[in-house]
C-alpha cells in the first residue's frame, strides 16, 4: 500500500492508485463529472472540456478525464469555479447545435439533452445565424444529422482503436470542423453500430430504427444473441409485442459494452414476411394450415408408421447449432425414445473420422477474456471479422499490445491488424502446411514461414491455437484437429475451437450427437432415411453440400420442420410446425467458452408460434416417450447442466493419427459462409443484407487461375458442382491461392451447388 496516494475530491478522503485520473477516481468513488469526449473504452481526447474541476492551486479548471491524480491533491467538482466553466463549455456547445429536440430520434437518451438541463442557461446569447453541416450516406445501418454533431470525436476514435479502421475523422478547423468519411464513402465496419452508442448527442442514429419509436415508449429486457459463438449480452427494446431495437448489455467478460453488427440489426428478422404462424400440412401436394393438435397428430402417426413398418433406423433429425439447449435436448431424447441414434447439429461439418477419439465437447479452450492476454496464437481456417467479430477485435487488441498472431488460411482477407506470419495455401494444403508447423516446434527442417510461425509459438508464456469455421467444415478436418493438438501441445499452447454458433458447445453438451449405431449428418444424407425432423434448420443454406441434402428430403416419406418461417421448406417438407425464434421462448445457450446463459422471451409468440422445447415435449408424449413431463424450460435445462459442465470440455482427440496427403490437382471452391447469412434470422434483416458484407459479388479467383479458366475478370462464368451449376460474375483477388475459387456458401443465389470446400468446375458463358 505504499506506493498508494492520497487525495481529497469534494471533501472525500480517497485512497488510489497512481497513474489514476481525476475521472477514473471521481467514477470508482460515485461522484459524478459531466463529459462528452470520455468514454472508459477510448483514448482520451480532452477535447469537450465539459468535466473541467478545480484543483486546488491550479491557475485554471482542469479536465477530469487528462488530469492525473498527484499525491495530496485536493479537487472540487462542484466548486463555483468548476460550474462555472461546465456552464461556459455548455453555453458554447450549444451555440449551433439546432433546436430540434422533439424530432431528434435521440430524445429522451440524449446526453446534451441532460446536461444543458443542469448546465444549460434558459435562453442565448448567441443571435447569429447557425452553421449548418451536410448530412453524409454511410450506408445502410447509420443516419446522419452532422448540424447536431459536437465534435467529441467518440467514432473517430471507436474506428481507430475498437472497430481497427478509421472510417472516420475530423476535417477543418474551429466552427469549420466537421466529422465526415473518407471521399465520401460506406462505413463498413463489422462494428459501425457501436458509434450510434457511442455519439452523445443524435449526430449518429440507427436507421433501421429511425422515427419508429421514442426511447420512453419501449421496454427493455435482457436477451443473449443467438448468431454466433460468443453469447453476447443483449438489451431488447420492444413496444406492442415486437422488437424494435437490440442494444448491447455491459459484460466485460463477453462483449464488454459493444456488440458486431449482425447482433445489433438482425431483429428485423423476426418480423419477416415469410414468418411461419400456423401450421401447415401438406396433402396431396397443396399446403394446408390446420390447428395444432392435427400438426402434432399427423406427426406421430407418421412417425410411429414409418418406426413400425420400416425400423426405428430410419428416422433422423438435423438440428441447428442456433436452437436453444432445451430444444436440442428434447430432439435427441426423443429420437432416441423412438430408437434412433441418428441426431447431429453439426450440419457444416464434412469430416466425422475422430468422432470416436473425441474425449469430451469441443469448446474454446480458454476464457474470452483470455484472447486479449495472449502473447501469441495461431488461428487455422477462420474468415475472423466475418465469422467472430467480436473475438477478432479482442485478438487486435492482444495485437495492440504486442502479441503476434499467425494464420493459416485460403483467404487472405484484412484482420485490420499486423498478422506476424502467414501461409495462405489452397485448403487441401492446409493439412501439410499444419503439419509443417508440428515438424518445426519437433526440431526439423521445414520451410521458412512454418519456421518462423514455430518460432511465433514458442513466445510468450500466453498462447493459444486456434481453429476456426472453415478449418472445422474442411473435408480433412479429422487431421487438422489432431495436428493443431500437437502443434499447441509443443508449443505449451492453449488449444480451442472458435465456435460457428450460438450452441456449439451446448449441442454437444445436450446430446444432439450420433449415439453408438446412430448415423452423423453426412451418413444420413449419403444413405436417405424415411424420415427427418428438422429443428430449424434451412436445408438448402445451412448444410455442407445443399444438393446432397435437398435430394435426401426430396426422397423421404416425411420431413417434419419445426421453424420460425415457411422458407424452401415448402419443396420439401410434409409438415411445418411454427417455433419462436429466441425472443418468443426461454431457453440457455452456453458460449464457445462454455458459459451457459439463459433468457426469457421477451414478446409473446407471433400468431400460433410455440417454443419449441414444449413441441418436442408434446411430440413425445405422442410418441409415448418416457419421460417428458416437463413444466418449464427450467427443469429441462437442470436435467442437461446436471453439475459442473466444466469437466465435460475436452478439446482432445484419443489415439487418432493424421496422415497429411498431397494436393488433388483440381480446381477447390472455398465456400465460407458470410456474415449476413448465417443464420436464418439474420438473412432476413433487409438492412444487413444491403450492407458490402452481404453483397453476393461472385467467383473470386486469382488472376493465373481466370487464364487457365479462359475466362476474363468481369465476364460471366459458369460454376458447377456435381448437378448443380449457377451463373456468377468471374472476379480477381490475387491473394488467393492458385487453384481455388471462393464461392460464398449460405446464400440463396449458390443453394444449387455441392460441397462448401470440395472440387468446382468453372466454363465459359455463351
Amino acid at each position: 500500500m505504499n506506493d498508494m496516494l492520497n487525495i481529497e475530491i469534494d471533501g472525500k478522503q480517497l485512497t488510489v492508485e497512481p497513474g489514476s485520473t481525476i475521472m477514473d477516481v471521481a467514477d470508482a468513488a460515485g461522484i459524478y463529472i459531466p463529459r462528452f469526449c470520455y468514454h472508459k473504452k477510448l483514448s482520451i481526447a480532452a477535447n469537450c472540456r465539459m468535466c473541467l474541476v478545480q484543483v486546488e492551486k491550479a491557475p485554471k479548471p482542469l479536465p477530469a478525464c487528462a488530469t492525473p491524480v498527484t499525491e495530496g491533491m485536493k479537487v472540487m467538482t462542484r466548486s463555483e469555479t468548476a460550474i462555472n466553466a461546465q456552464k461556459a463549455v455548455m453555453e458554447f456547445l450549444l451555440i449551433n447545435h439546432p433546436l430540434d429536440c422533439p424530432i431528434c430520434d435521440q430524445g429522451g437518451e440524449c446526453e446534451l439533452q441532460d446536461l444543458a438541463v443542469g448546465y444549460g442557461a434558459s435562453a442565448s446569447r448567441y443571435a447569429e445565424e447557425k452553421r449548418v453541416v451536410f448530412n453524409k450516406n454511410i450506408g445502410p445501418l447509420i443516419t446522419t444529422d452532422m448540424t447536431r454533431c459536437i465534435n467529441c470525436t467518440r467514432c473517430v476514435r471507436f474506428g481507430q482503436e475498437i472497430g481497427g479502421m478509421m472510417e472516420m475523422g475530423q476535417i477543418g478547423r474551429g466552427e469549420h470542423a466537421e466529422i465526415t468519411t473518407f471521399i465520401e464513402r460506406s462505413i463498413n465496419s463489422e462494428l459501425s453500430g457501436n458509434i450510434i452508442d457511442l455519439c452523445p448527442v443524435g449526430a449518429l442514429t440507427s436507421k433501421p430504427f429511425r422515427y419508429s419509436a421514442r426511447a420512453w415508449e419501449l421496454t427493455t429486457r435482457p436477451s443473449v444473441s443467438p448468431h454466433d459463438g460468443l453469447g453476447a449480452n443483449l438489451s431488447v427494446q420492444t413496444k406492442n409485442n415486437r422488437v424494435f431495437r437490440v442494444l448491447p448489455r455491459d459484460n466485460e467478460e463477453i462483449n464488454e459494452c459493444w456488440l458486431s453488427d449482425k447482433e445489433r440489426f438482425a431483429y428485423e428478422g423476426l418480423n419477416a414476411e415469410d414468418r411461419l404462424q400456423r401450421p401447415m400440412i401438406k396433402r396431396n401436394g397443396e399446403w394446408h394450415e390446420c390447428d395444432w393438435p392435427e400438426a402434432l397428430e399427423f406427426v406421430a402417426a407418421g412417425l410411429k408408421r414409418i418406426r413400425d413398418e420400416q425400423g426405428e433406423d430410419q428416422i433422423a433429425a438435423l438440428a441447428s447449432p442456433h436452437a436453444t439447449l432445451e430444444e436440442l435436448y428434447l430432439l435427441q431424447k426423443l429420437l432416441r425414445g423412438i430408437g434412433s441414434g441418428s441426431v447431429d447439429y453439426r450440419l457444416h461439418q464434412s469430416d466425422f473420422s475422430a468422432d470416436a477419439a473425441m474425449q469430451g465437447t469441443p469448446w474454446l479452450g480458454m476464457s474470452i477474456a483470455e484472447l486479449d492476454q495472449l502473447n501469441s496464437a495461431l488461428v487455422v481456417g477462420s474468415t475472423l471479422r466475418a465469422d467472430h467479430p467480436l473475438l477478432a477485435h479482442r485478438l487486435r487488441q492482444a495485437v495492440k499490445r504486442g502479441a503476434e498472431l499467425n494464420l493459416i488460411n485460403p483467404v487472405d482477407d484484412d484482420l485490420l491488424c499486423r498478422v506476424a506470419n502467414k501461409a495462405i495455401v489452397a485448403p487441401d494444403a492446409m493439412v501439410s502446411t499444419l503439419d509443417q508447423v508440428r515438424r518445426a516446434l519437433a526440431g526439423e527442417s521445414v520451410d521458412a514461414t512454418a519456421q518462423a510461425i514455430a518460432a511465433s509459438l514458442k513466445q510468450g508464456e500466453r498462447k493459444a491455437v486456434l481453429l476456426g469455421n472453415l478449418a472445422q467444415h474442411h473435408p480433412r478436418y479429422a487431421e487438422l484437429h489432431a495436428l493443431a493438438q500437437q502443434v499447441a501441445e509443443l508449443a505449451g499452447a492453449k488449444f480451442g475451437f472458435l465456435g460457428e454458433a450460438a450452441n456449439s458447445v451446448g449441442a454437444h453438451l445436450a446430446g444432439a450427437v450420433p449415439s453408438e449405431g446412430g448415423m452423423n449428418a453426412a451418413q444420413m444424407l449419403d444413405d436417405p432415411r424415411r424420415a427427418y425432423i428438422l429443428l430449424g434448420v434451412e436445408a438448402e443454406l445451412d448444410t455442407y453440400n445443399p444438393t446432397k441434402t435437398l435430394a435426401a428430403l426430396q426422397a423421404a416419406q416425411l420431413v417434419v420442420a419445426l421453424s420460425s418461417y415457411k422458407n424452401k421448406a415448402l419443396d420439401y417438407a410434409h409438415v411445418l410446425l411454427p417455433v419462436a425464434p429466441f425472443t418468443e421462448t426461454s431457453g440457455t445457450f452456453v458460449n464457445t467458452e462454455g458459459r451457459a446463459q439463459s433468457f426469457n422471451a421477451v414478446v409473446k409468440p407471433l400468431g400460433e408460434t410455440r417454443p419449441g422445447w414444449k413441441v418436442l415435449r408434446v411430440l413425445g408424449n405422442l410418441m409415448e416417450v418416457a419421460g417428458f413431463d416437463y413444466d418449464s424450460s427450467e427443469q429441462v435445462r437442470a436435467e442437461v447442466l446436471n453439475g459442473d459442465i466444466t469437466p465435460k470440455l475436452n478439446n482432445s482427440l484419443h489415439a487418432f493419427v493424421a496422415r497429411p496427403a498431397g494436393a488433388k490437382g483440381v480446381l477447390q471452391r472455398i465456400g465460407e459462409v458470410p456474415a449476413y447469412h448465417a443464420d436464418a434470422i439474420v438473412r432476413r434483416a433487409p438492412a444487413l443484407q444491403k450492407t458490402a458484407a452481404a453483397a453476393l459479388q461472385g467467383a473470386w479467383m486469382n488472376a493465373e487461375t481466370l487464364a487457365s479458366v479462359g475466362v476474363a475478370e468481369g465476364a460471366e462464368v459458369s460454376v458447377s458442382q456435381g448437378a448443380g451449376s449457377i451463373v456468377l460474375t468471374a472476379m480477381r483477388d490475387d491473394q488467393l491461392p492458385v487453384g481455388c475459387v471462393r464461392v460464398a456458401a449460405g446464400c440463396p443465389a449458390t443453394a444449387m451447388l455441392g460441397g462448401m470446400l470440395d472440387e468446382i468446375v468453372l466454363g465459359r458463358v455463351g
